[in-house]
């Protein structure tokens, strides 16, 4: 089965509440509606799972996040699918097609589309459960919805890539719904001894583990302020200044550059408390059910395409825990992490053959020290960083000199990107998602900066504010076609593992099947974590590989530019290294 299909209310009003039917739309790649088909929505699941068995066509709805969930509970996942919020959001802001009538419309319901909420757990999550899924009371008409979406891309500037985009995108929503559902593997009792190693025994609520106490007592010696509650920052910061040391704040940095007994003990008091806060015993109590660590993942909930959380702190594992992530009984894990992701992207949008050739190396940054171009490793990754980041003062503006002549056609593309910042434009990446435009404040800055009463001051400030936005701007289309690359990788990676013969399995498509299938479990920007049997581990690892390579031919085509993976196959995620 080819063609998309809306999953839609009866009205088209999509999650409207009324009779508990729902409707199946065919609809032409122009938009054109054909048959309906409306259920009784308890069947719906039953309806997509013989349609998915019969090949599949892209599903279309208004939020994965919210009505995939429900087929995954009934055991059904789709292959393919539109996602009609995260396509609106890139669509209305693409200057490849800033002239369509998406883009040109007035702000309506699907650009008020509340964040995603879990659902009351004393009910079943429902397709259709919510009547304003806007929260702005207006329904929300998906066909049209849907009919404005594809008109804006047929009208576009180089389309092809608009529509990787989108379906990267879509996909990534079926992925973070997938690794919600299904979890990753996490054994608390390990968790509960890494804790204990490094803080002591649980304590009491409200008191401090042993280690942290310990440390709280040599801190308040050190001070010499017998009271100090070293988690209050006002109350630490007026210690520090009582004992004569010069700092404007407590933030790590700059009490790490302070010359005093105190510091060793107060750094390892802030990692201790910040690890128990963010993953310490109550964290563990709050996401980690059944064996299985379920953080909420946001798709482009980051500006440039990144993904965010909404709750568990995912994107923020620090390796202190991570030997508590453990394989099941007859499993493996397969870690892959992209090496310099980013300045391998940056080699191929520029199509910078000098860089490229760097890249072949599996570290990057060797191969720029092979170049000639920089004397040492540490160099090469100061300068090759400064230029993404935009770096003007340090080790990385001292290099750019030299990093500038030995590959002028990949700073000169993120150069042009900067300067278009500061210009006040928006900066676009390789496949059309483009940043937003300068807000209020900077458009205030810049204008009393040229006006005829500006003060020296007024021109400081608005120079800041551009090379600020510059700098925004040089990094946005590398960062956002980085996490362009890292879609494609993962609905790459997802396909390759649908396709591979499950262990053990009769055929049929059942439970065994699906519970014996390899299946993405974790996402962190480059890096990925398969969850699969033991004896697909390998083939695993190959479909790893395979899939950033065709990541890289989707983005860039034949261009030589080679996306370097550690790849390891653990029992525990820390042994990834």
């Amino acid at each position: 089965m080819t063609g998309l299909v809306l999953v839609d209310a009866p009205a088209t009003a999509v999650g409207a509440r009324d009779t508990g039917t729902v409707a199946l739309q065919h609809v032409d790649d122009d938009g054109t509606p054909g048959a309906r088909l409306v259920l009784d929505a308890a069947h719906l699941a039953e309806a997509v799972a013989e349609r998915e068995a019969d090949g599949g066509p892209r599903w279309v709805w208004d939020d994965t996040a919210r009505r995939y969930p429900a087929l995954l509970a009934a055991g059904v996942r789709v292959r393919r699918c539109h996602d009609l919020r995260l396509c609106h959001a890139i669509l209305r802001r693409s200057d490849r097609c800033a002239d369509s009538a998406l883009a040109r419309a007035e702000p309506g319901a699907w650009d008020a589309l509340s964040p995603v909420a879990e659902p009351p757990t004393d009910r079943p999550a429902s397709l259709f459960d919510e009547a304003d899924v806007s929260g702005t009371g207006a329904a929300l008409d998906a066909l049209e919805e849907l009919r404005l979406q594809l008109a804006a891309v047929a009208g576009a500037r180089d389309p092809a890539r608009l529509r990787l985009l989108l379906a990267a995108e879509s996909t990534g929503a079926l992925v973070a719904a997938e690794m919600h559902h299904d979890g990753l593997p996490w054994d608390a009792d390990a968790h509960d001894a890494l804790l204990e190693d490094l803080v002591g025994p649980r304590p009491r609520t409200g008191g401090r583990p042993a280690r942290l106490d310990a440390l709280a007592g040599r801190i308040r010696s050190l001070l010499e302020q017998p009271g100090l509650n070293p988690d209050s920052q006002s109350d630490l910061l007026r210690a520090l200044r009582r004992a004569g040391l010069d700092v404007t704040s407590t933030r790590r940095h700059e009490i790490a550059a302070l010359q005093h007994d105190v510091v060793e003990p107060l750094l390892e008091y802030k990692r201790l408390a910040r690890l128990l806060s963010a993953n310490g015993w109550a964290w563990r109590e709050q996401w980690v059910r059944d064996g299985r660590f379920r953080p909420d993942y946001v798709p482009g909930g980051v500006v440039t395409g990144r993904w965010a959380t909404s709750g568990g702190g995912a994107l923020q594992l620090p390796a202190a825990v991570r030997a508590a992530v453990r394989a099941d009984p007859g499993w493996r894990l397969v870690a892959a992490d992209a090496a310099q992701l980013e300045p391998r992207v940056l080699a191929a949008m520029a199509g910078d053959l000098a860089m490229a050739a760097a890249a072949r190396r599996a570290d990057l940054y060797a191969g720029v020290v092979e170049s000639g171009a920089v004397q040492t490793r540490e160099q090469a990754k100061y300068a090759m960083l400064g230029a993404i980041y935009g770096a003007t003062t340090g080790a990385g503006a001292a290099l750019m000199p030299q990093l500038t002549r030995a590959y002028p056609r990949a700073v000169g593309l993120v150069e042009s990107a900067a300067r278009a910042g500061e210009r006040g434009e928006v900066g676009t990446t390789w496949l059309g998602r483009t940043s937003p435009p300068p807000g209020a404040r900077w458009l205030a800055s810049v204008e009393a900066a040229s006006s005829q009463e500006a003060r020296p001051e007024d021109v400081r400030l608005a120079q800041r504010h551009r090379r600020d936005r510059g700098r925004f701007t040089r990094n946005f289309v590398v960062q956002g076609t980085a996490a362009e690359w890292a879609l494609c990788w993962m609905a790459a990676l997802r396909r390759r593992l649908l396709e591979l013969p499950v262990p053990g399995a009769d055929g049929s498509g059942g439970r065994t099947a699906r519970n014996r299938r390899p299946h993405l479990v974790f996402f962190l920007h480059d890096e990925v974590v398969v969850h699969t049997p033991q004896e697909l581990a390998d083939d695993v690892a190959t479909a790893v590989r395979d899939s950033a390579a065709e990541a890289g031919r989707l983005l860039f085509g034949s261009f030589p530019v080679e996306f370097a993976l550690d790849v390891a196959v653990v029992d525990t995620y820390d042994q990834a290294g």
